[in-house]
């Protein structure tokens, strides 16, 4: 089990960088920047890869749909041969709140458009000429004069990563990609996801194992358990109320796949109702607590063993909990480090 470190635009000045360097120095495995409606994901990258040596550098992720997959394939290959091969493409559909509000991009079919734009990236970047006849995207345009054209790029691999939270995507990213950007994850309801995951990869003659798979957590060294865990559940009030439209949240169906269906409904009739802070309080604790690193050194190692033991590769480090990750952020991923390492090392220990 690896580490990624999750970095979020403007934090990526002087102070932010020395934060990603000091991070690759402990031995963090990748870099992952986002993308919503602020910075791009890419354009940072670019610059990590100037002065940083040896982390992985990821997009998590950018959104499907903003450009076109041609020009996603340009930009990988850029940043692959910048960075001398450590880069990770991230991709993801995003959502209609931001493709239709934001980008001006209808949000229909996104599996589809997930599948076609794979298909796309691995066209360009191995080499081949683009000729594609999908769905959602017909190169070149018929009737026009367009013509099939190949990359002058020298052809290198591109890992691709898929963010999926529904079945149906789930099933894609086990076929198709390279690694699996997992969110809303709680490893003792892993199912709901891996399965999907599992059946997809059996469909393209894998397994899992041939897949990277990652998931997002928040990391908080304390004695206080419930306090923080509470913290940590109050910010979900946000994502259930305002990740979405009442109809359509990604999220909301992900935690009531894994049990929680009732209760995110209480929650975002709630924050849309007005009452954030009830709606604050009305998330379980053990939302905030089992999708989480919280508590002692022990209390973490053993939710790292969870982790370990239904498979999952990555954990990306999104948020230090109470501190700043430029203010005592590092005291916690260097600690951190150190319980992956024994966790690991468990794993060479006989049964």
């Amino acid at each position: 089990m690896t580490l990624g470190l999750g970095v979020m635009l403007p934090s990526l000045d002087e102070v932010g960088v020395g934060f990603v360097r000091e991070a690759e120095r402990l031995g963090v495995d990748s870099v992952w920047v986002p993308e919503y409606w602020a910075g791009d994901a890419l354009t940072p990258l670019g610059y990590l890869a100037a002065r940083t040596t040896r982390i992985r550098l990821a997009t998590g992720i950018v959104q499907l749909g903003a450009r076109t997959p041609a020009m996603l394939a340009m930009s990988a290959q850029s940043l692959q041969a910048l960075s001398g091969g450590r880069f990770v493409l991230g991709v993801g559909t995003s959502g209609p709140q931001v493709m239709e509000g934001w980008h001006g991009v209808s949000f229909d079919r996104p599996v589809r458009r997930t599948r076609e734009t794979i298909e796309i990236i691995r066209m360009i970047t191995s080499g081949e000429r683009l000729e594609h006849h999908g769905e959602v995207y017909v190169l070149p345009l018929p009737g026009g004069d367009g013509r099939a054209i190949r990359s002058r790029m020298p052809p290198a691999h591109v890992p691709v990563y898929v963010a999926s939270l529904g079945p149906a995507n789930l099933r894609l990213t086990g076929e198709l990609a390279d690694g699996w950007i997992g969110n809303s994850f709680m490893p003792e309801s892993a199912d709901v996801f891996l399965a999907p995951l599992a059946a997809g990869a059996q469909t393209a003659g894998r397994s899992l194992a041939d897949l990277d798979l990652t998931v997002s957590v928040s990391v908080e060294f304390t004695d206080d358990v419930e306090t923080a865990g509470r913290r940590h559940a109050d910010g979900y009030a946000f994502t259930f109320g305002a990740m979405g439209s009442s109809s359509q949240n990604f999220y909301n169906d992900a935690f009531a796949r894994q049990g929680y269906g009732d209760v995110v409904r209480e929650v975002q009739g709630l924050w849309q109702a007005g009452d954030r802070a009830a709606a604050a309080a009305r998330v379980p604790l053990e939302i905030g607590l089992r999708t989480n690193l919280v508590g002692d050194d022990a209390l973490v190692r053993e939710r790292l063993r969870r982790y370990r033991d239904v498979g999952i590769t990555t954990l990306r480090i999104t948020g230090f909990g109470d501190r700043d990750a430029l203010d005592g952020g590092l005291t916690y991923l260097a600690r951190l480090c150190d319980l992956v390492a024994d966790v690991n090392a468990e794993t060479h220990l006989p049964a």
